[in-house]
């Protein structure tokens, strides 16, 4: 192995370090992700307990993987927008909004899917 690959290699463990630094940096400062943090968990243990089906497994583990990955860009894009203007600007709440609202449908999207995989398993209960 020359040191090209050695270097590499170390860059490319340098680029990993950097989005766990951003993945951690964005749940210990933004509420929002830690109430997605906590509800993953929640759905996680939820799906254990209700052994759902492989397929069920895949649509809970891309909501909540999207969930994460759109969380994290609009707190990128909050703190791009804050660290280019510190006064009002409409095109700045603009962006800030437009991305809080690719969120938004995320989430509803991930509710409805939660309570498709759920709600039959739920009902069995009672």
């Amino acid at each position: 192995m020359d040191s090209r690959d050695k270097k590499k290699r170390f860059v490319l463990l340098n680029s990993f370090s950097y989005a766990v630094a951003g993945i951690l940096t964005a749940a210990q400062n933004e509420r929002n992700m830690r109430f997605h943090l906590i509800s993953s968990l929640i759905v996680l243990v939820l799906s254990f307990y209700f052994s759902i089906s492989k397929l069920e497994w895949v649509f809970i583990l891309f909501a909540i993987g999207g969930m994460f990955a759109l969380e994290l860009m609009n707190t990128a894009i909050e703190r791009v927008v804050d660290l280019v203007t510190a006064e009002f600007h409409p095109l700045a709440k603009q962006a800030k909004d437009i991305a809080a609202g690719a969120v938004f449908v995320y989430s509803i999207l991930t509710v409805i899917v939660g309570i498709i995989i759920f709600l039959p398993y739920v009902l069995k209960l009672f």
